[in-house]
């Protein structure tokens, strides 16, 4: 007969509201790479031909995937403040609270087609959140006392650069202004970040391997800048072509660097590469409306094939990290 007590063992609620308190507010990466992946879709239906089935199934698979990573965090932040506010002050981890509020944006030009009404609201929610989120973190940069250069990573882009999002539909939903004023700043301080990026990682130490991801956010902010430039001009100027030719140049050499992403263990930053991958995919695609190149249309759609087979591996490893309690446990 075993003589093992309740105290011998923890208690099962006990495991689980530990691994709750590491739920981490990354994971909101994943609805941002599910809905970049059906607005491609959405493109690719118009643009290709390709069934528009596709586009409204991974929208509402990015919508489910929000209210449960919501319903899951605002569970963690009731019950494990201590470990949210932890996360908020974490050199790296609080440049991740924005991919709430750009998950929100993306969902809003996901379900624009369909329920402009909807997505009226959810954009109207997610750049007010998204405008707080960035002076949040450049509160923090501009008066810190912890940061050093080795901080920094390619994840800093998220704050500041996702206001270049909010252009997208809110040229559609609002007066003009306020798109230029969200572009600007998205635009300007990619500008700054980029160099500041460029600079820690030519001279100092290389990313630790859990963050060799987020190299891929570098792609994020020319693609959707392109997208969104268009969308306030409405037309190709010399302009979208740098934006757009740079963007395709950042792939290239991360194209050729792809034996070293192959090599690194899977962790929940691997979810940086799929954003970055869907916005570019949807900027060829609108580069190829704008010129009319069939070189570009097929490339357009080679990528929009590579950023599903990428989401869908990522999709599948998380869940298997899920069963194996490899998420949600301390670093």
């Amino acid at each position: 007969m075993s003589t093992a007590t309740p105290t011998d063992t923890p208690a099962a609620p006990a495991i689980e509201s530990a691994r709750l308190a590491h739920f981490p507010v990354a994971l909101f990466s994943t609805v941002m790479g599910s809905a970049g992946l059906a607005i491609a879709w959405q493109k690719a239906g118009h643009l290709l031909g390709w069934p528009a089935v596709v586009g409204q199934a991974l929208t509402l698979l990015a919508t489910g995937l929000f209210v449960l990573i919501t319903l899951l965090y605002a569970l963690k932040l009731s019950r494990h403040p201590e470990a949210v506010a932890a996360e908020r002050r974490h050199p790296v981890r609080m440049n991740f609270f924005p991919t709430f509020s750009i998950g929100i944006l993306l969902l809003a030009i996901a379900w624009y087609g369909v329920a402009p009404e909807v997505a009226r609201w959810l954009w109207a929610i997610g750049a007010v959140l998204h405008l707080g989120f960035t002076l949040m973190a450049m509160n923090s940069w501009i008066h810190h006392t912890h940061y050093e250069v080795t901080h920094l990573n390619p994840a800093w882009f998220i704050p500041v650069v996702g206001n270049i999002i909010v252009p997208v539909i809110g040229v559609h939903v609002a007066p003009p202004e306020v798109s230029w004023f969200f572009f600007s700043i998205g635009l300007v301080f990619w500008m700054v970040l980029m160099a500041i990026v460029m600079y820690r990682l030519f001279f100092h130490a290389p990313l630790a391997l859990r963050l060799t991801p987020t190299l891929f956010i570098l792609l994020a902010p020319p693609s959707v800048g392109f997208i969104a430039y268009l969308n306030l001009t409405g037309e190709l100027d010399a302009f979208a072509r740098v934006l757009y030719y740079t963007a395709l140049f950042l792939a290239m050499l991360l194209a050729s660097n792809a034996l070293r992403f192959f090599r690194v263990p899977f962790f929940v930053s691997a979810w940086a590469y799929s954003f970055p991958l869907a916005a570019l995919s949807i900027a060829t695609l609108r580069m190829a409306e704008a010129t009319g190149l069939d070189g570009l249309r097929w490339l357009g759609a080679a990528l929009v094939v590579l950023t599903t087979a990428v989401i869908a591996f990522l999709m599948l490893r998380t869940l298997h990290a899920i069963t194996a309690g490899a998420i949600c446990q301390p670093e």
